[in-house]
């Protein structure tokens, strides 16, 4: 009887890992690929900057509401250069509207917002020297004050609604702010008007030996137009 005995077989040889065959020390563990993300905005930030935005703009009594550029030149056709009013923009991407008497006569620069800023349209060839604010009576203050730059002095018209050739120096303006027009619905209260003249004659109102709710009231109003 012949016996049929199997011969043994040959030890199995590991295939090289993937690791040890990309330069890899065998038995370490790979480290995840890390990709940084931007940080989310949150949502609120623009909620609150808007409406306490719009608050201020109520209580100034220059901003005027839902009226037309035609309506705005007619009611700064007759004021003196430097006059000044905020309007709703009639432009679907943009909130308001800056209408200011210049020497060439009235016009309307657009106020573009971004990340809870207020800053002039961005059209503007001085677009990176201009200083943005957390609402708009910041800057108008700011325009109105000495401290601003030269370069933000010239700003771009708003562009009218039919087709135009002229260029940007032709439509260019130099923005003087010197008072506001007030709505003539809206003339503000001897109240506002009494806490105006402490905001300009004062740097520090709320150190003034005022009663709280006086300086409570004017902290809801913390300008000088």
């Amino acid at each position: 009887m012949i016996l049929c005995v199997p011969a043994p077989r040959a030890p199995l040889t590991a295939a090289p890992s993937t690791e040890t065959s990309r330069g890899m020390r065998a038995g370490t563990v790979p480290t995840p690929c890390l990709q940084s993300t931007p940080p989310l905005w949150d949502p609120t930030k623009d909620l609150r900057a808007i409406a306490s935005n719009f608050c201020y703009l109520e209580n100034s009594g220059w901003y005027w509401g839902a009226v037309t550029a035609a309506q705005a030149h007619a009611a700064l056709q007759e004021a003196s250069e430097g006059a000044f009013l905020i309007r709703d923009s009639s432009h679907p991407l943009y909130m308001l509207t800056l209408s200011v008497r210049t020497a060439r006569g009235p016009t309307s620069i657009r106020i573009q917002y971004s990340g809870a800023q207020f800053l002039l349209d961005s059209s503007s060839p001085a677009r990176p020297s201009l200083s943005s604010f957390p609402n708009v009576p910041s800057l108008v203050q700011h325009y109105m004050g000495p401290g601003r730059k030269a370069e933000e002095g010239k700003v771009v018209e708003e562009a009218p609604s039919k087709p135009c050739h002229q260029t940007i120096q032709e439509t260019s303006v130099v923005l003087k702010l010197k008072r506001p027009l007030y709505k003539p619905q809206g003339l503000p209260s001897l109240q506002h008007l009494t806490r105006l003249v402490i905001n300009r004659h004062s740097d520090s109102p709320d150190q003034l030996p005022l009663p709280r709710p006086l300086l409570r009231y004017i902290q809801e109003y913390p300008f000088k137009v």
